[in-house]
């Protein structure tokens, strides 16, 4: 992995198409290193779960809606959505030097499974009850993502898990250092981590496939 962390270095500060093209060959046996570390990855994880197939994302952004024109992603992706419609939520991992790390759960969920969450947080504490249990709070800390200013219309701004209710998105996020990226096992810690947030993605999953009721949907 030294050699994918060294050479997104080199693009960070070369981020044009005329150095990507000169050490096109250097990309080529990164994006390889990348490649293979996400396989393992995903093979390590895929016993343990029920996943769809691994997506490894592209280095060339779109940059027609964006006002930074750098032509360049700096790190490399993949992501592993689990397999629906029986399962919910995905795996993240973005691997950059410095900045490496995993982002698990609902990046962007519609209008209507947002309210089924947000009705399920106002029934019960089942959803904090997890997040502060002592596995989930070692490895992730606090439930990350955007959230609304002042209460969602329709719930009480008084509520007790009102922190909760405000969420629109629900994420865990793991931080890796570079020493931890380039350890030969790598591919089982960041496994590893994903699993631990098993029962984080599986209250998830029960809540987007039933009613208010515990109902299958």
């Amino acid at each position: 992995m030294q050699q994918v962390l060294d050479f997104i270095k080199k693009l960070e500060k070369n981020n044009n198409r005329e150095w990507f093209v000169e050490n096109k060959k250097s990309f080529e046996e990164a994006k390889e290193v990348a490649a293979g570390l996400f396989n393992a990855v995903y093979n390590e994880l895929k016993p343990a779960d029920h996943l769809e197939p691994l997506k490894i994302y592209r280095i060339y952004r779109d940059v027609r809606f964006s006002a930074d024109k750098t032509p360049y992603k700096n790190h490399f992706s993949m992501y592993i959505g689990r397999l629906q419609p029986d399962y919910r939520g995905g795996y993240y991992l973005h691997i950059e030097p410095g900045k490496s790390f995993i982002g698990i759960g609902f990046f962007d969920p519609n209008k209507e499974d947002l309210l089924r969450i947000r009705k399920e947080i106002e029934l019960d504490d089942e959803l904090e009850i997890i997040l502060n249990s002592k596995d989930i709070k070692a490895t992730f800390g606090n439930l990350e993502g955007d959230e609304v200013k002042t209460a969602p219309k329709g719930f009480d701004k008084t509520h007790g898990r009102i922190a909760l209710l405000k969420k629109k998105q629900f994420l865990l996020i793991h931080k890796f250092t570079d020493k931890e990226v380039l350890s030969p096992d790598f591919y089982k810690e960041a496994a590893n981590v994903f699993k631990k947030s098993r029962p984080f993605v599986d209250y998830m999953t029960d809540v987007l496939l039933t009613n208010l009721n515990g109902e299958k949907k």
